[in-house]
């Protein structure tokens, strides 16, 4: 296999003796750090990272069922990419070929290493041409680049084309997998044993939520991953950045649900963008952005931007005339995106949970073997609500919540009603609960208490306290009915049992009356009513109200 490396390098790069230390050739836990004439005084940041990066390519090779000896690490996907040119392309002899559009560092890195760049347009419905491929191919061409799921595009190529460039190209084939998380077609890493000659590029930006931190992943044989940590500067990734990456790593429930989570919310935006006037065609995708045709992408994108939203204008792009690329934001974020698309006025918005004089939002997404919940919660929006849990009464009720609670609330939800309502219910509860908590905040400023509201000939009473301790107090008639429309009457106090827990409330319902729609319908707008009141501001006062001084 290294022969078939070796034949690719640059001569300059197979001769070159790389800057060693003496961390490269040891990995325990020595007694005395002489090596380096580091600063000897322990402040926690004095020595030198690990340069081989051990632990954080231990952590990965585990996620992705890779050996840690096939991982190398960069600052940003950007040095994957810079290193495979300084590795493999000898300037102003050899050159690379790429898919066109796509994303414009491999264009750039080539311009920096005087290394020639031939595009390879995708065919007009973004498809791959693998023909075209191979034939813009010579005796020169060193790498070829396949960004899949592809940027601007957004759409994913098949295992099957992949391969069959990989065993039809005499060079380096370098797939870009940004944003494979968000995709159903698969990574091209089991292709690594199969093939020497390719390069697999993932990054802790996209899914695992890690953008600030800068950290790339290349996965090669292991005759390229030692080139490539020849060529490296030799403390590459800071410890800093090290420790961030361990601790991402340590919750892969969580980054695997966060990548669930973008995916809903893509295809909820997908379906509100088709039905935005000026918007004449919603490209499909596998990443976590959408590519959308519109009717004046200048004008529009000055527009977003005048209003503080901040997308990609790609209309002077290769296939992409009057397009823009717009990133799937959280449920608020593409409200105000939607918002501004239809020309209407709107206010900033905080990221997730966070207060401003805009809004406190926050989405939940839960996924269990029973459901898939995704519940995103605006406390001070305008009682605007899109809900479908496949229950109509209980759809009934969590609108109600929004409508009567000045709450902006989302709930989307598939679960297994073909065995019971139980666990839709359940949680459907669990997530509101969650979502709540996680919008209020601090809860600096929060009024913190709150109702009782009178039905026709029912009276409920709701009171509610978000002072950290859950508790549900249930002083309820007994309802006789065993249903009401198609929710049992035995899940209403569950459901709100359930609320409580998560969202850490102290919950008091009591209600009377002889209707039984009356008195749940009375419970859930009084629910309503007394959250309202409690997640109120006072604008004059950002204190905790608490004389505990926290809640």
């Amino acid at each position: 296999m290294l022969n078939e490396i070796e034949r690719l390098l640059r001569p300059n790069i197979k001769a070159l003796e790389p800057y060693t230390c003496a961390r490269d050739e040891y990995s325990g836990e020595a007694k005395a750090w002489l090596d380096a004439n580091e600063n000897s005084i322990l402040n926690g940041l004095n020595r030198y990272p690990d340069p081989l990066q051990r632990q954080v390519k231990q952590h990965i090779g585990e996620l992705r069922g890779v050996d840690p000896e096939n991982i190398f690490l960069g600052v940003g996907s950007d040095e994957c990419i810079d290193i495979l040119y300084r590795t493999f392309c000898r300037p102003g002899i050899d050159n690379v070929v790429a898919i066109d559009p796509s994303y414009g560092m491999y264009s750039v890195c080539a311009a920096i290493n005087d290394v020639e760049y031939r595009r390879v347009s995708l065919k007009e419905d973004f498809s791959l041409d693998t023909d075209a491929l191979l034939a813009a191919c010579d005796a020169n061409t060193k790498v070829m680049w396949i960004c899949s799921p592809n940027n601007p595009t957004g759409n994913a190529f098949s295992l099957a084309e992949i391969e069959t460039l990989a065993r039809s190209f005499d060079g380096i084939l370098a797939v870009d997998e940004a944003y494979v998380d968000f995709s159903e077609k698969g990574s091209a890493i089991p292709m690594l044993e199969r093939y020497p000659r390719l390069v697999v590029m993932q990054t802790f930006s996209k899914a695992w939520a890690s953008a600030a931190i800068r950290l790339g992943i290349g996965y090669a044989c292991r005759d390229i991953i030692d080139v490539f940590n020849k060529v490296k500067y030799p403390y590459n990734i800071n410890i800093l950045t090290q420790r961030q990456a361990l601790a991402v790593l340590s919750d892969k429930e969580r980054i695997a649900r966060t990548a669930r989570e973008l995916v809903m919310l893509r295809e909820d935006l997908a379906v509100r963008l088709k039905n935005v006037e000026s918007v004449e065609e919603v490209y499909p995708s596998d990443a976590n952005f959408i590519l959308a045709k519109v009717k004046d992408a200048d004008g529009i994108y000055r527009r977003l931007l005048d209003q503080g939203v901040v997308v990609r204008n790609r209309s002077r792009v290769h296939l992409c005339g009057s397009c823009l690329r717009l990133t799937v934001g959280a449920a608020a974020e593409n409200d105000m995106l939607i918002a501004a698309l239809e020309g209407r006025c709107i206010d900033a918005v905080a990221a997730d949970g966070e207060m401003t004089s805009a809004g406190r939002v926050a989405a939940v997404h839960r996924v269990t073997g029973e459901t898939d919940v995704l519940v995103s919660v605006g406390l001070d929006g305008s009682g605007k609500t899109e809900i479908s849990t496949g229950l109509g009464f209980f759809d009934h009720m969590l609108d109600q919540i929004g409508r009567h609670g000045g709450v902006d609330l989302t709930v989307k939800v598939k679960g297994d009603l073909n065995v019971d309502e139980h666990h839709t219910i359940e949680d459907t509860a669990l997530a509101l609960g969650e979502a709540l908590a996680k919008a209020l905040h601090d809860k600096r400023g929060l009024e913190r208490y709150g109702f009782c509201l009178p039905m026709d000939e029912c009276r409920a009473t709701v009171a509610i306290d978000f002072g950290g301790r859950p508790c549900l107090v249930w002083d309820v008639e007994p309802f006789v009915r065993e249903k009401i429309g198609d929710m049992p009457t035995e899940m209403f106090r569950h459901f709100f049992k359930s609320l409580s827990d998560t969202a850490k409330c102290n919950l008091y319902i009591e209600a009377k009356g002889e209707n039984e729609h009356h008195r749940i319908e009375g419970i859930f707008k009084a629910f309503a009513r007394s959250l309202k009141s409690a997640v109120r501001r006072d604008p004059f006062n950002f204190s905790l109200p608490s004389t505990k001084g926290s809640l």
